[in-house]
């Protein structure tokens, strides 16, 4: 949206009066960004490029220090506008900050920095902190990279138990249906690119178009031909069998699939006598599988049933773990879709001999909406500022909530090349990364520099992303 294209103005209103608010002298700052617990132990980091390249890929213009000086004087903040003009005349309009973060796609417990941002002018000293609003909203797409994440372990579980090729299953277990669910657009590609680092299932288009433009990603995710309730309901009630019919003979090619809603009036009358018993022989006869869609009703009670009344119709096969798979048809379940109601779907159908490969699920605002700041406790905080020529720890010690304390001093992220664990530790001095004499034997940095001063300098694939988020289990 044009009208919020100014990089000066993507921030809180009362950020512009915090330049004035720092002690005399200071002449840099040090922020980092946090998980401080929350739903899960451990997040995906993913998400800073996007917001880099998004909100800050262009330089800052006189033009757009003009628009802010008019705005914040008639909104009530006071404005720095020598100190923007300065960065337009010396650095060109390109933010003269350094970012530092782990690799995108790492898997990182809770209470460790992820990403760090500090001064690199001293005139501009104030600069990270004004950027936290723009920056900070990176909590967004780690949070749905996260919960993805967990849904595919809790899958991955069951398939591992019950399925002869887990491995091969899983990238389509869990599809993005959200897109309709949130709050705008820039959230559907963000969100829906987040949820693509785990799987390759998804109905968000800008999801896909996303990690096209940020990640260099030709085709991120993939999806088939599918029912709506209108695309049925339209047949009238007494031509439920013909809508059926018709998707059959458009879509079900050997080899192919094709989901169809099935409880626009009665989903077991639908099972028992339409697909079970009149679309049997052609459903057969096609090669394509035909997925069911249940959207009403009880999940767990429903998708039992579902799968237990397909097995009467079209037969099952004992795979060799000792389940049974479905033949010709599967399940999938996207109403009522959450991680809870993920795994208490799983755990009924095993329980009854199921194998997992029946079933799929879709999943919307639970896996794109029904997420906050808060989810996972995010939180930007100042550690370090110098002043009057030495570096001074920063940070808050609130005594009425001890979770918010936050950290102190300059600060880098090590990761232990044994087992994978990180520790948050001190930088000596003003060294942008640790000497590699300070570094323990067994450890590396795990922070990179990913921007400086305007430029991007580590641009990550999509592949890349996507590997390292599997490679932890």
């Amino acid at each position: 949206m044009p009208y919020l294209d100014n990089p000066i103005l993507d921030t809180d209103s009362y950020k512009a009066s915090h330049w004035l608010q720092y002690p005399p002298d200071t002449k840099a700052t040090f922020f980092y960004v946090e998980s401080r617990g929350g739903t899960y132990e451990s997040t995906v980091f993913f998400g800073l490029q996007a917001v880099l390249k998004s909100r800050l890929g262009r330089p800052v213009t006189h033009a757009d220090i003009d628009e802010a000086r008019a705005f914040f004087a008639a909104h009530g903040e006071p404005f720095n506008e020598p100190d923007w003009r300065h960065i337009v005349d010396v650095h060109g309009g390109r933010l003269p900050v350094r970012v530092r973060a782990v690799p995108e796609g790492s898997v990182v417990p809770t209470h460790q920095a992820l990403v760090t941002i500090e001064s690199t002018d001293p005139r501009c000293y104030w600069l990270p902190s004004y950027l936290e609003t723009l920056l900070l909203r990176l909590w967004y797409p780690v949070t749905v990279a996260t919960i993805s994440w967990q849904a595919r372990r809790t899958i991955l579980h069951y398939l591992e138990r019950t399925s002869d090729d887990a491995a091969g299953q899983i990238a389509f277990k869990l599809h993005d249906f959200g897109a309709r669910g949130v709050s705008s657009a820039e959230s559907a590609g963000l969100g829906g690119m987040a949820h693509l680092v785990n799987f390759l299932g998804t109905d968000t288009v800008s999801g896909v178009l996303a990690a096209r433009a940020f990640y260099g990603e030709p085709m991120a995710g993939f999806s088939i031909p599918a029912a709506e309730h209108s695309t049925i309901t339209s047949w009238g009630r007494e031509h439920e069998v013909d809508a059926y019919r018709n998707m059959l003979r458009r879509f079900a090619k050997p080899g192919s699939l094709v989901a169809v809603v099935s409880d626009s009036y009665d989903i077991y009358h639908a099972i028992a006598e339409l697909w079970g018993k009149a679309l049997r022989e052609e459903v057969i006869a096609s090669g394509a599988t035909v997925v069911v869609r249940p959207d009403s009703g009880d999940p767990v009670e429903v998708v039992h049933r579902c799968v237990a009344m397909l097995d009467d119709a079209f037969g099952s096969t004992v795979n060799g773990r000792g389940y049974r798979v479905l033949n010709h048809v599967r399940v999938i379940q996207g109403d009522g879709v959450n991680p809870e109601s993920i795994r208490a779907i799983l755990e009924r159908i095993v329980a009854a001999g199921y194998s997992a490969d029946n079933l799929a699920f879709g999943m919307g605002g639970a896996l794109l909406q029904k997420l906050t700041r808060d989810t996972q406790k995010f939180a930007l905080k100042c550690s370090a500022a110098r002043v009057a020529g030495a570096w001074r720890d920063v940070w808050k010690d609130p005594v009425t909530d001890q979770g918010k304390m936050s950290k102190r001093g300059r600060m880098t992220l090590l990761r232990n090349l044994r087992d994978g664990s990180y520790r948050t530790v001190p930088l000596p001095g003003d060294a942008v990364s640790l000497p590699p004499d300070a570094v323990p034997d067994g450890w590396e940095e795990a922070m990179q520099t990913v921007w400086e001063n305007g430029t991007l300098l580590r641009d990550w694939s999509f592949s890349e992303v996507r590997e390292r988020a599997a490679g932890r289990p």
